[in-house]
């Protein structure tokens, strides 16, 4: 009876969702209801212990911390002056703009770590450059929706927070551990932007050299203080993390005062600017949070009804071997990518995934790194991917769903090479983790 129960809480909670219900009271209801079984009326004293363990958890703490850090970058001007200065560089390539809005989206995706936020930011300022250079409307999308989701693969990032600290791993270690799967999905996208461009240059024009035609010095001026701080301010974090020097609340906070220094020196920081900053990080975090708190609550509900039994024995009837586990529980998290944010799958499936991935002896850092490419292939993939309703709320008529589904295609492709890469050579998410100091 238990273990039916459990079985019938992923099904309670799509009904949920579908009907419209916030994820985060959807996945509360139905612990209340599953737990009501186990426990009786006892179950409101039982769900308060889960409530009160993700609340006291000092790592999630260091979650705001990083929001506000990409919020004040956003909001100060910074992000502009970056995407010009970039644009100076690469302007003059086949499918330049696209190659812009990458390298911005790779180094915004590291300042903010927020899916959402980033890939609206890039895409209000890079749709209209791109449409006065009748970009094609394909690859415009998949550029955006591609860009904004390096923000799961690109460190420092929240969901490797979340992750770390449901799974019990280091931070550090999981943040250098996503380094080259990174790089190798940048440099794939930045490969397939510029090969389909080189072969179709009415797909993505070169901006006219008179445009961004500047004198050497003046491009490196332009190019040092629009670029070089907003990256050392991300050596800076990730360094005093992976260094051992501070624990990720203090590298957040490290983030957060350098941010504020670089508002500063841009004169982009006003009493409005701060005040966005901060409400923008206010509404993400009590998202996340609340997700959280549903999510441990879900999690612990759905163990203590056989649900841990119930994954065991569903992973030990594919045989048992480490690749159709593994196989699985990928295939589970690409199929959630559809219907939950990556908040919502981290809650849920980290915590039913990680006994049983350990159990078998199988890398949890590798593993981590592989869910972690799977959430964002899904993010990207149609006809429920949230990247393109990101996309759609903020394009132009004249962009339309069919072509945001065909440009991100491309895309997924490459995001797919980059899982394979990682699950064929292991080293490349394990061995900087290995040799980072401080693990």
């Amino acid at each position: 009876m238990d273990m039916a129960i459990a079985a019938l809480m992923f099904p309670g909670l799509f009904v949920m969702i579908f009907l419209g219900i916030p994820i985060a009271f959807s996945l509360a209801v139905v612990s209340v209801i599953a737990g009501w079984f186990a426990f009786g009326p006892m179950v409101f004293q039982q769900l308060y212990g889960s409530i009160y363990s993700a609340a006291s958890n000092y790592i999630l703490s260091s979650i705001p911390l990083f929001v506000l850090m990409g919020a004040i970058l956003e909001k100060s001007g910074i992000a502009k002056n970056l995407f010009g200065a970039i644009q100076m560089w690469l302007g003059r390539l086949p499918g330049g703009l696209s190659l812009t809005t990458i390298a911005m989206a790779a180094i915004f995706a590291a300042a903010s770590g927020v899916v959402g936020a980033v890939e609206i930011m890039i895409g209000l300022m890079a749709i209209p450059a791109m449409h006065a250079y009748r970009y094609s409307n394909s690859l415009i999308s998949g550029t955006i929706c591609a860009g904004g989701s390096l923000g799961t693969i690109i460190p420092p990032t929240v969901i490797v927070v979340v992750y770390a600290a449901l799974a019990q791993l280091s931070i550090g270690a999981l943040f250098s551990a996503i380094i080259f799967p990174g790089v190798i999905m940048l440099t794939l996208f930045a490969v397939y932007v510029l090969g389909r461009c080189m072969l179709r240059p009415q797909d993505g024009p070169a901006v006219a050299s008179q445009e961004i035609e500047l004198p050497l010095g003046e491009k490196l001026a332009i190019t040092f203080k629009a670029l070089v701080p907003p990256v050392l301010l991300m050596i800076a974090v990730l360094g005093s993390l992976l260094g051992g020097i501070a624990s990720p609340t203090e590298a957040a906070a490290v983030g957060v005062a350098g941010a504020l220094i670089l508002s500063l020196m841009n004169k982009g920081l006003s009493v409005r600017s701060l005040n966005d900053s901060l409400a923008m990080t206010v509404r993400i975090t009590s998202m996340i949070l609340l997700i959280v708190a549903g999510g441990t609550m879900f999690t612990g509900i759905f163990a203590v009804n056989g649900g841990d039994r119930l994954v065991a024995d569903i992973a030990a009837s594919f045989g048992g071997g480490q690749l159709s586990v593994i196989l699985f529980f990928l295939a589970v998290t690409f199929v959630l990518g559809f219907v939950l944010d990556w908040t919502s799958i981290v809650l849920i499936c980290v915590p039913i995934f990680t006994p049983v991935v350990r159990s078998l002896g199988i890398d949890p850092i590798w593993f981590a790194v592989m869910v972690l490419v799977t959430i964002q292939t899904s993010y990207l993939t149609p006809p429920m991917a949230s990247s393109i309703f990101y996309l759609k709320s903020i394009a132009p008529p004249s962009i339309t769903y069919g072509q945001m589904c065909r440009g991100v295609v491309p895309f997924i492709v490459a995001q797919l090479v980059t899982l394979a890469i990682v699950a064929s050579f292991p080293a490349t998410a394990t061995w900087l983790p290995d040799r980072v100091v401080g693990f």
